[in-house]
């Protein structure tokens, strides 16, 4: 089974960690892949999804699955379809209502012209940018491995001091949770919390005379723990449906289901940024009881690794990871005293700060290497770089 990535072209789908698609039983409308084939994804061709397989495989009945012509060499084809100047026509000729709709038939495909020169001279370009590309990203992988070893480092400091001891290896494990310490004390979320449900859209529902307009928190505004307020969608409900769904400041809403099940039960605090929001049904919001529990440390909690473990072993997995109110209700949740609470999210957040600048330094080297290989590759495939002469990138 392959897979085909904006990143990374063509790959063997068991290769990556992050795919979590379920492979149907019935695989009879599977296109079968040759090496040197070219894969387009029809719906993600505006993103740069498509490449030249390097090995032989299937592939999903929506891609495209094109034989080369003796006339053109692969890997200059790869190369050159995956340009910056190719990926704008792609979104030109795509056809749909919305982004997240658009396909790219073959019929638009097959009508953009390219210029090829000699087969010998695609050879020497594919030669330079398979090299220089190569080269690029190994850089732009080890500041990766770098952004990851500052965020494991955060998480396993945060979750040592929600949950002492989760990190000591010698430590008794707890026979019902066996990621937690035997000697932490804990008792059950729902103690501590109320959980809330949202709305459920329904575009049959009558809309009735004194009905309300609010701002709609959906699943796509809440992601691996994040708040997105970027593009903020409204909707019409009673106004006594919107009193049971508004969020309040200081509320940790988290999602119902999440593709990855790292990131399932991730929370984020509500600082109240949108008056009157009410939140979707596929969204819990936990109202935590101020006297004894601190929305920031219920935060922390849910990102830790204790968190993670949680609804990792009571999630269920039918296409993608899901976890429901009774689930959250019963999670063990450290006892942990408000002053200390504090503290620990005085500290917790001291670290993170100080990790910011370096992580966004990191980014921007990712993001600068990144655009050097964009600029590479359309500068060699349209002729503006002599690869004969090109130095190599540093």
């Amino acid at each position: 089974m392959l897979s085909v990535y904006r990143d990374h072209g063509i790959v063997p789908k068991e290769s990556r960690d992050d795919n979590f698609n379920k492979t149907p039983l019935d695989l009879s409308r599977y296109q079968e892949v040759r090496a040197g084939d070219l894969v387009i994804n029809k719906m993600k061709a505006w993103q740069g999804s498509l490449g030249i397989s390097d090995y032989h495989g299937i592939v999903s009945p929506d891609y495209l699955v094109c034989a080369l012509s003796s006339a053109v060499h692969g890997r200059y084809l790869h190369h050159l379809l995956r340009s910056s100047m190719m990926i704008a026509e792609y979104g030109k000729r795509s056809k749909g209502i919305r982004p997240s709709q658009w396909r790219l038939y073959w019929e638009d495909l097959a009508e953009i012209s390219i210029d090829l020169p000699p087969v010998e001279e695609q050879r020497r370009i594919a030669d330079f940018l398979d090299a220089e590309t190569a080269r690029i990203d190994q850089l732009v992988a080890l500041r990766r491995e770098q952004l990851d070893l500052f965020a494991e480092r955060y998480v396993a400091f945060l979750s040592e001091a929600v949950t002492p001891g989760i990190g000591d290896p010698s430590a008794v494990r707890s026979p019902s949770y066996p990621w937690l310490p035997g000697t932490l004390r804990t008792a059950r979320l729902g103690h501590f919390i109320k959980i809330q449900s949202g709305i459920t859209v329904d575009g049959s529902r009558d809309i009735a005379a004194d009905s309300v307009r609010r701002p709609y928190l959906r699943v796509a505004n809440v992601q691996d723990g994040q708040i997105d307020l970027a593009e903020v969608k409204e909707i019409e409900v009673s106004p006594s449906m919107a009193r049971r769904a508004t969020l309040i400041k200081g509320d940790v809403v988290i999602t119902e289901a999440n593709g990855n099940p790292d990131n399932l039960g991730r929370g984020a605090v509500w600082r109240g940024e949108i008056k009157g929001m009410v939140h979707q049904n596929h969204i819990f919001a936990l109202r935590a009881d101020r006297r004894r529990l601190m929305p920031e440390f219920l935060a922390l909690t849910l990102a830790s690794l204790h968190g993670r473990a949680y609804f990792r072993a009571t999630s269920s997995q039918v296409g993608i990871a899901t976890t429901s109110s009774s689930k959250i209700a019963a999670m063990p949740f450290p006892l942990m005293a408000l002053p200390r609470q504090k503290q620990i999210i005085a500290t917790c957040e001291q670290m993170r700060t100080a990790a910011e600048g370096v992580t966004q330094t990191l980014r921007r080297q990712v993001e600068l290497l990144e655009e050097r290989r964009r600029a590479v590759v359309t500068a060699a495939v349209t002729g503006e770089l002599d690869v004969t002469t090109a130095r190599r990138v540093s």
